[in-house]
This record gives structure tokens, sequence and C-alpha cells, in this order.
């Protein structure tokens, strides 16, 4: 904790001051008993050395900083940086680091605008620095960037997860450049850490200017319906230079970096379920590259080997008849838990965090249920990010394909889906996790290869009996192949539908069934859509001890951005 004391001969008195005053987000206490308990410590008539007056003046500092963001924070609709760390940390074990760094206790200054310390989630340490809005706006000045910085550092030593609470002003305008330069050490960090230990940004306030890239270099955003913005130029800065009128909500708020850039990972109802949503990510993940994800105790029931089962009457038959592919993806994994990510953007794909027994694995898939489960520059960036994250941190991905393709237009090619879908392929073909893919009905075109087929890396590549694997549509393929053939008939008068018909059954038996890629081994077996659950784990049990290999001494690939 907070070195604030001398003596150790006054151990017992120092925790009763420090550990209440300077971590109230620890859930055992508050700076009010802190200050109490030094009082107390000062006034008995004991054989114990008297507290220094300035431990009894810390906690009383910490204590009034406290009820003040409480007023400033609770007046918002928001809570204060240590109610928040009460939210995300196991009941107790929170371990503040500096409390008074950048402050001035017989100033009566209780220190910088940023919480740092080190805590436990289900169990496993975390690092976090939490801006503390209540304090010169939460702005970053020297002292908070060197909090933070040191904070980083530990965590990357440690090899632990971090997590920033990020609800700030910005850059501390009377530090001026120094501001801005620990901005610039922060991002440095964060690069540093990046791949190797989980980052997660949680924004609960503003996040504006430069500062946005402190979160926007991390693992995933967490964002709320309130409270929450993320803009390089704000409102106002943006009417002055193009006359847009335009509040910060539709500018940069949680709903539209969740559903309209993509910028954000998770829209929480509240700062509540936002944290929680956290909580939720650290548990599938492991605390580092170097390690493996938790497992969790499972015992396979009756009722989950029944649903299974369901899976013979969830997909159609008619390629071109929907359905969700949610539906699925439950009946696969433990419990039919799923924990999405970018649910609400990109939403012709799938991405997120389950359970297959008691493993965490990344699942991606193609939704039927929106545009046909196509591909486009949203779902392809989704996806991209996604297989990255798992690679990085060592979660098998298990791929469930129904795609008929990349969606067409100008629109597309425009926006980039060459150089965004690009994004897919080298995500999947540098991928050394374990990779599981099962084709449910189609898998047509350039989206087959890109979504974990065989030919682009995966281990182990299944299809239901069903499945339609082909360059094109039996109905597509037949108007391009058969187009003269059908010119001639309707010329001749004959019955062109039922000649167009004929030739798809043909091409349907001959080429779009799976048969082919069986055959050239590029499926490794036709399954009955209820064994897929059971072929999933199988895989993932042989695939066990697949370990990273380094192909070539390239420092590192150059990657479509």
């Amino acid at each position: 904790m907070t070195d604030i004391m001398d003596s150790p001969a006054v151990k017992a008195a120092q925790a009763a001051a420090v550990a209440a005053g300077a971590g109230a987000a620890a859930g055992n206490g508050g700076v009010g008993d802190a200050a109490g308990a030094a009082a107390a410590s000062v006034a008995q008539p004991s054989d114990h050395q008297p507290l220094r007056a300035a431990v009894v003046k810390a906690a009383e500092l910490a204590r009034a900083a406290e009820e003040r963001a409480r007023d400033k924070q609770h007046a918002k609709g928001k809570k204060t940086a240590r109610e928040r760390l009460d939210l995300l940390f196991d009941t107790g074990t929170f371990e503040e680091i500096g409390r008074f760094q950048g402050g001035n206790i017989a100033g009566d200054n209780a220190g910088a605008a940023v919480i740092t310390g080190f805590g436990l989630v289900y169990g496993r340490k975390v690092a976090v620095y939490a801006q503390d809005f209540s304090v010169k706006g939460g702005t970053l000045g020297t002292a908070e960037g060197e909090k933070i910085c040191r904070l980083m550092d530990m965590a990357i030593t440690l090899k632990v997860p971090i997590v920033a609470i990020v609800d700030s002003g910005g850059a501390r305008i009377q530090e001026g450049v120094a501001a801005l330069t620990q901005y610039g050490r922060i991002f440095r960090k964060t690069c540093e850490a990046s791949g190797f230990v989980p980052q997660l940004s949680l924004i609960l306030g503003p996040c504006a200017g430069g500062a946005v890239y402190c979160p926007a270099l991390t693992d995933l955003i967490i964002m709320t319906r309130e409270n929450s913005n993320m803009f390089v130029t704000g409102p106002d800065v943006v009417k002055a230079a193009t006359g847009e009128t335009i509040s910060m909500a539709d500018l940069g708020g949680g709903e539209v970096h969740n559903r309209v850039s993509g910028v954000a990972h998770y829209l929480g109802e509240d700062e509540s379920d936002a944290i929680d949503y956290a909580r939720t990510v650290l548990a599938y993940l492991p605390s580092n590259a170097e390690s493996q994800p938790p497992v969790y105790a499972y015992a396979a029931t009756r009722s989950e080997r029944d649903t299974a089962k369901r899976l013979a009457t969830i997909v159609p038959a008619n390629e071109r008849q929907p359905y969700d592919m949610l539906d699925v993806i439950r009946c696969i994994t433990d419990y039919g838990e799923f924990v999405q990510v970018q649910e609400l953007f990109g939403a012709s794909a799938l991405v997120g965090f389950a359970c297959i027994e008691g493993k965490p694995v990344g699942i991606v898939a193609n939704q039927p249920n929106v545009r046909a489960g196509i591909l486009d520059v949203d779902s392809s960036e989704k996806v991209a990010r996604f297989v990255r994250l798992c690679d990085a941190f060592n979660l098998p991905v298990v791929t469930l394909v129904d795609v008929p393709g990349y969606k067409p237009g100008s629109d597309q090619e425009h926006a980039g889906i060459i150089r965004r879908g690009a994004k897919v392929i080298y995500a999947y073909a540098n991928a050394q996790v374990p990779l599981v893919t099962v084709v449910l009905r189609k898998a047509f075109g350039g989206a087959y290869i890109v979504m974990g087929s065989k030919a682009i890396g995966a281990d182990l590549n299944f299809a239901w009996p069903s499945s339609q694997i082909a360059v094109l549509g039996a109905a597509g393929a037949v108007n391009i192949i058969h187009r003269h053939d059908l010119a001639k008939a309707k010329a001749a008068g004959q019955d062109v539908e039922a000649l167009r018909a004929k030739y798809i059954k043909d091409y349907e038996t001959s080429t779009v069934n799976a048969n082919l890629s069986l055959e050239i081994g590029q499926i490794d077996a036709m399954i009955d859509p209820e064994q897929t659950r059971e072929v999933i784990v199988e895989s993932l049990a042989t695939l066990a001890t697949k370990r990273r290999v380094r192909r070539t001494d390239k420092h590192h690939g150059n990657q479509p951005l």
C-alpha cells in the first residue's frame, strides 16, 4: 500500500489509517474509519508508539476527497473512481499504490487525478488505473502520467491484465507540452503491452482529443449509454470548423461507437453493467500471452445432450431461408452461454467468447438473420480483429460457416472491401492457435476461403451433409455457365425455367455439394448436425498440444490496415 509512515512499530495502526483511507475501493472500510482509527490510536495511552500527525492528516484528506468525489459524481449520475473499483474487484482485494503521489499532505492536496493499484478479478490479479474526474476534472498531467506508466511497467513485469477506467477532461492545459508528453509515454507503454497482457478500457465519462488513442490501442473498449463519450474533436470545434451542429452523444456517444463506427466493443446499460462485462471478459482470457486460459469445472448433463440434438432442426434446408446463428451457438457451448463482442456492429457476423467442456474458446460465425450472413467491410474487420485477439491470448477459434460471399456494390468497393476484407485473410493465415471450422449450409467463393478454410490454415474442417461449397451458388453459376444454352432455348420457344431448374439440379449434384471438398482433403469429415458439439470437443482435445512455431526470421508482416 501507500508508504506514509516510517516506523515499523505501528504497522497495525498504519494499516487502519491507510488501508481504509487510501483504499476505500477495497470494500473493507472507508476513509472516515481510517481517520477515526488513527485518532483513536493517537489518544490511547498504550505501549505503542503514537501515530504521527501526518498520518492522521492523510487519512482525513483521503476521507474528505472521497466525500467531494461522491458529491460531484453522484450529481451527474456517475460513480466515483473508488466506487467503480469496488465493482471491478473481488471484495477486499484492491491494493492501491502511490496513493498520495502528486499531492501535498501539508498543503491539503490528497494526490493526483488518477488511482492506481492491483486487485483480484475472480481470484486472478489485475492492474488498474482509474481516472478521478472529481480531481481537476480527471485531467492528465506529469504526476498522473508517472503513476500510469509505473503501473503499466509493473503489470508487464508481473504479466497481468491492465484495466483502464477513463473519465477525464484530457491533457492538463496548465502543464502544456509536459502533459502531452505523458500521453506519448502511455501510448508507447500500451503498444509494448499489446498482445502480451490483455488490456481493457472502460469509458465512463468524457474521453477527448489525443486521449482517445489510449483506449483505441487496447484490446476492448467498453462504453455506456449515458455519460460515455469519445471524440478527437468536440462539438464546439466541429461547429467552428465545419458549421455542423451536433451533440456530444451523436458525435461520439456509446451508441454511435458501438453501432456505427465500431470503435467500441460493448454498450453497457450503466456503469455496473459495463464493469460486469469487463469482469466477464477477463474470466475467459489468460493473464498473459505466455499462459493458457483458465479452465472451469464442467459436467455434461442429459439436458445438454438433448440440446445438442436440436441442431438437426434449427438450420433450414432452403439456403435462402434465414435463421438465427445464436441458436446454433447455444447448442454447442457449455450451458448455452455466449459472450458477444461488438454485438451491434457488423451484425452479419458474430464473434464472442464461450466455453466448451470448461475450456474458453473464441467463436466466429456468419449470421444468416442479417443480410444472409454476407461479409462486408464492417463484419470483415470485426472478424479479423477478434481472431487476432484470440490468437494473441491462446484461445482456440471455432468458426461456424454459412456465407453466400462478399457483399457486392460500389459502396463496398469504395469503402475498401479489398483492403478490409484482406484483414480476415491475414488474421486466419497467421493464427497459430487451434482452428476448427464447421460448414453448416453454404460457403461460396472467396468468403469460403477466408472463413477458416483448410487452405488458409485451419487444422480441422467439417461439413454438414446438406452443406454447399463452391465458387458460386448453383443459380448464379448456371446463369453464367449456361447463358448461351438458355438464350437458345428462349429463342426456340422452349420452357427456359424448366431447363434452368434442370441445370441447377445437375450443378448441385456434381459441384455444389461438399463431396468434392471431401475428396480433395479440404473437408476432413461429413458430420450430422447433432454431432457438432461432440466433434468440436474431440477436435480441441486433439489440438490441445498445438504450439506456436516461428516460420521465418522476419521482424513482422505488413498487415493490411
